[in-house]
């Protein structure tokens, strides 16, 4: 036999039983278990073969041989075996059976399923279309060949996940130090344009149409947005104290101050414009919101302030981020909390296991978090230089991560015993819009279920248990939950007092997500459950009309220790997928552990209260959290069919309102003047990079300031032109167009005067043709000159009024629209015809067209590049050309008055078609002289009517002024 033949077949047969085995008495024993006698004509010796190869060609004796043999070289024995030894015959069976099954199941050399299909069944075909295969080859088939697609899919990754970061929740750290996240950014990023705005990371708009749908949310159903942006402050001290304090801040002129009666006691949240201390009028910081802890409060589980004093308060003050700059110091100079005091340092709280629920986690503290940092380490290149402390943290960055550790964010007076304490990202917070926000909540929360009270001398980590050891606590928790129940039966959010507040603690709602994601619906009476229907109605109507009680607006969320507690105790989502993985009936509910109660806080926030249009509308309820807990319920209310808005949906938010949008329509605050700042190199950036023959000529628009509103300037020079009037000059003086005004300081101020509105209101004379009612006229006084000069008097000339202008025919307002003063003959053409479009505006002329492209033609000529830089060194105004842009105005700028045909009056800050009135609409502010002025000479059936040209257009429309209060 040849050596490729011996080869394989040493391969075909080194899984097969040795036939033949040898004694050491040299009897012969057949592997079968057999034997015979020795005394046959031959005699049997050992051989080499015997013990190990069996598949020589050659037999000298008994044995196994290949072929039919020759004479002379031995035979297969002629004599059966005499006997059979068990042990022995089914070792040799078993082996041959070992060997059949490891020769049918070891696949060929090829790997393929048709490599056992006889040779004339086999087709090409096969390997890439398992169909053709017979019946019986074809699931053996498909997994073959998934197993082979894993295979490639893990060898070819995407360059996405090529360059995945190794250790994500690192990489995330990393990427806050400048701009910090939301609990819910990576939500968002998957679905919204997000921008970078204040410091933060916030969602602008979604990915998707749904400007429409978004609407009707609010108006119909509800939409969630994430204002965890906002910054808290809080102030501790005695009650006497803190109202001293703020009480400089304010002006009770403007509305309700901080000392409300409704307010200090706790149950209903307030909103003021906060100033510098004695400073009203002028220099206003922002619009804030804040919030009274109750007095009353429960004795477990909770601070016990009458050890401090009766008088001892708590209060949080809500600001925009850009206001916190501006608040911060202005708060501690009037409660003289000079004196910071450091934080602790952190300290690792050990997270402990509940008893109930051993198959959570491995181990005490066991988490996919730190799961993943143990795992990967190691890996880090920063692990092995460094030591421990020194490395990144290994856990997910919560609360206000992008100040150092050493920062101090809280201050303390030692004579006025107040503490001002920064709670920036301490607690989430989530607002929804629209009439079936109540339905919404009553159906993602549902009340803390009680923890039976055994072994109370034991000491429980969760503060759940020890809550629950007070009889005060559980009757209160009990009257919360009634009360929240009751809200399922309330038609509409409007229907509760504004700005009502409600303590509860709900259970994690995790425990209770749906299955499908589902459109939360409110009952109406003949659909409503039995348990609902049985309350009393008189106590349903009770709850609209007096609004929730002062005790039960306290909630376990005012104490530190219980939001820290909560936020170091929340199970994670891989401990709530074991939990819905273990439970016996798919879909119910979960069993509620120990860790698994949240405190929270329900504000009510009021609709369109200002004005006689569409009353209440853009209700809705602010939902106030610990933090670490705003993806456990933020997944939940999603699941209830609400639209998610971002920050563009909430100035239309505003904008439907009729309110002013902060930064957006607060020029006289500093927060108002930096954002018109950027917002300016903003479009002026975006109208630089456009062709400039697709660019808009706003100088030939008349036009002087199409990206910003010079504020300053206006109210400047409406006292110039009263001040010619009274002097001589006749009622058509104005400003001269050839004169420059270099604008001074900023020192004008927005009227916020609730009297002096009401009065400007009336005098506006708004019409019933927009669903509106006319005022009582003898409430106010009647509009001449000494009225109106006594109001320019109390309040100075530099002041702005907030109005909202409803164009009376087609047109869609944009923003930094122009207001203008109608003139007689304007308002004779709407006298005769009401239907009419408006007046139209001549065509400029561009006398810097010229100027600025005449450097740009002596650049193309070679010869003329030297005669133009010696043009520069000898002309002094031609370095001034280099910076005019084409279509823009240079600075400094003319009258901005008298530039126009029509006397400017003001600009538009907002503006859009308004899906709730059905016309175009517009925000913004008029010159509080120049608005007395034009309506002391209309008629009295015409005031309040108005110009508005959009800045890219020379086409004006009529419109109408409404004042509202």
């Amino acid at each position: 036999m040849s050596t490729a033949k011996h080869r394989m077949r040493d391969k075909k047969m080194r899984n097969q039983p040795i036939n033949v085995t040898y004694s050491s008495q040299g009897s012969s024993h057949w592997r079968n278990g057999g034997g015979t006698p020795t005394g046959r004509g031959h005699d049997l010796s050992p051989h080499p073969w015997g013990h190990g190869s069996s598949h020589s060609g050659h037999a000298q004796g008994g044995g196994w041989v290949r072929g039919h043999q020759r004479e002379g070289h031995g035979g297969y024995p002629q004599a059966l075996p005499t006997h059979i030894t068990a042990s022995a015959f089914a070792k040799a069976r078993a082996a041959e059976v070992n060997a059949m099954l490891m020769a049918v199941t070891k696949t060929t050399g090829s790997s393929h399923v048709f490599g056992g299909l006889p040779k004339h069944m086999r087709r090409r075909a096969m390997s890439h279309n398992t169909k053709r295969l017979p019946c019986r080859l074809r699931d053996m088939a498909n997994n073959m060949a998934g197993q082979k697609m894993k295979k490639e899919q893990s060898k070819s990754k995407s360059r996405k996940a090529r360059r995945r970061h190794g250790n994500m929740l690192l990489e995330f750290n990393r990427r806050q130090r400048k701009n910090l996240w939301l609990e819910t950014h990576i939500w968002h990023a998957k679905r919204f344009h997000v921008v970078k705005r204040w410091g933060y990371c916030l969602g602008d708009r979604p990915t998707y149409k749904c400007y429409r749908a978004c609407y009707r949310a609010m108006s119909s159903h509800c939409l969630l947005q994430d204002m965890s942006y906002y910054c808290c402050v809080e102030l501790q001290g005695p009650g006497e104290q803190l109202l001293a304090a703020l009480s400089k801040l304010t002006s009770k002129e403007t509305g309700p101050t901080f000392a409300a009666a409704m307010c200090v006691s706790g149950r209903r949240q307030g909103s003021v414009v906060v100033y510098r201390a004695g400073q009203y009028p002028l220099q206003p910081l922002g619009p804030v919101t804040f919030l009274w802890r109750p007095t009353t409060q429960g004795r477990g589980g909770q601070e016990d302030q009458g050890s401090q004093g009766s008088t001892h308060r708590q209060l949080w003050i809500w600001a925009h981020p850009t206001m916190k700059t501006d608040l911060l110091p202005e708060l501690q100079a009037v409660c003289q909390c000079s004196e910071a005091v450091l934080p602790p340092a952190p300290v690792d709280l050990p997270v402990p296991q509940p008893a109930p629920t051993p198959t959570l986690a491995p181990g005490p503290g066991a988490g996919p978090e730190a799961a993943q940092t143990s795992g990967s380490g190691s890996k880090r290149k920063w692990s092995s230089r460094e030591p421990e402390a020194a490395g990144p943290p290994a856990k997910k960055l919560l609360g206000y991560s992008t100040i150092s550790a050493t920062t101090p964010v809280t201050w303390r007076s030692s004579t006025t015993g107040i503490v001002i304490s920064d709670l920036t990202m301490e607690m989430v917070r989530y607002r929804l819009i629209g009439p079936l926000s109540h339905s919404v909540l009553t159906e993602t929360l549902a009340p803390a279920t009680h923890t039976d009270a055994t072994g109370k001398s034991r000491p429980s980590p969760f503060w759940w248990p020890d809550h629950c050891r007070d009889d005060c606590n559980m009757s209160l928790h009990q009257q919360q939950a009634g009360v929240f129940n009751m809200l399922r039966g309330v038609y509409s959010t409007a229907e509760v007092p504004a700005g009502s507040v409600l303590g509860l603690t709900v259970d994690d709602p995790r425990l209770t997500l749906p299955n499908k994601r589902s459109k939360a619906v409110t009952w109406s009476y003949g659909t409503m459950p039995s348990v609902v229907s049985g309350v009393n109605e008189e106590r349903r109507r009770e709850l609209m009309l007096k609004g929730i009680p002062e005790p039960l607006s306290q909630s376990s969320l005012w104490d530190r220790s219980v939001r820290d507690n909560v936020t170091h105790n929340k199970m994670t989502d891989q401990e709530v997928n074991r939990l819905r993985n273990d439970v016996l009936v798919p879909g119910s509910r979960l069993p509620t552990p120990l860790q698994g109660r949240v405190p929270v806080l329900l504000v009510q926030q009021s609709g369109k209260s200002q004005g006689t249009e569409m009353g209440s509308w853009g209700a809705g309820w602010d939902l106030l959290l610990p933090k670490a807990w705003g993806m456990a319920f933020w997944v939940p209310l999603v699941y209830r069919g609400v639209r998610i808005g971002g920050l563009r949906m909430s100035l239309k938010h505003t904008q439907n309102k009729g309110e002013p949008h902060f930064p957006h329509d607060y020029p006289d605050c500093p927060a108002g003047a930096r954002f018109q700042e950027e917002q300016e190199a903003e479009l002026l950036a975006k109208f630089r990079r456009r062709p400039p023959a697709k660019r808009t000529n706003y100088i030939k628009h008349g036009c002087l300031a199409p990206f910003r509103c010079p504020w300053q300037q206006l109210v400047e020079e409406w006292e110039l032109i009263v001040k010619e009037e009274e002097g001589g000059g006749g009622e058509d003086a104005v400003v001269p167009m050839e004169q420059e005004v270099t604008p001074p300081q900023s020192n004008f101020t927005v009227l916020r005067n609730r009297k002096s509105l009401r009065q400007l209101s009336a005098w506006c004379r708004p019409t019933s043709s927009k669903c509106q009612r006319a005022r009582n006229p003898g409430s106010t006084p009647q509009l001449n000159r000494n009225v109106a000069a006594s109001l320019l008097s109390s309040h100075g000339g530099s002041s702005l009024v907030w109005i909202r202008l409803s164009l009376v025919t087609k047109g869609q307002p944009e923003q930094h629209a122009l207001v203008c003063v109608p003139t007689a003959e304007d308002l004779q053409l709407v006298r005769k015809e009401p239907g009419c479009t408006g007046p139209q505006e001549p065509l400029h002329t561009d006398h810097f067209k010229s100027r600025v492209k005449r450097p740009r033609k002596k650049d193309h000529n070679k010869p003329g590049t030297s005669s133009s830089s010696s043009a520069n060194l000898t002309n002094p105004s031609s370095s001034c050309t280099s910076a005019l842009t084409l279509g823009l105005w240079p600075e400094p700028l003319p009258s901005v008055t008298s530039h126009c045909s029509r006397v400017t009056l003001g600009w538009v800050t907002q503006g859009d078609f308004s899906l709730s009135a059905g016309c175009g609409e517009a925000l913004g502010l008029l010159s509080l002289t120049g608005l007395l002025h034009t309506l002391l000479r209309q008629p009295d059936g015409q005031r309040g009517l108005v110009l508005l040209r959009n800045p890219g257009s020379l086409q004006y429309r009529f419109a109408k002024i409404n004042i509202e209060v």
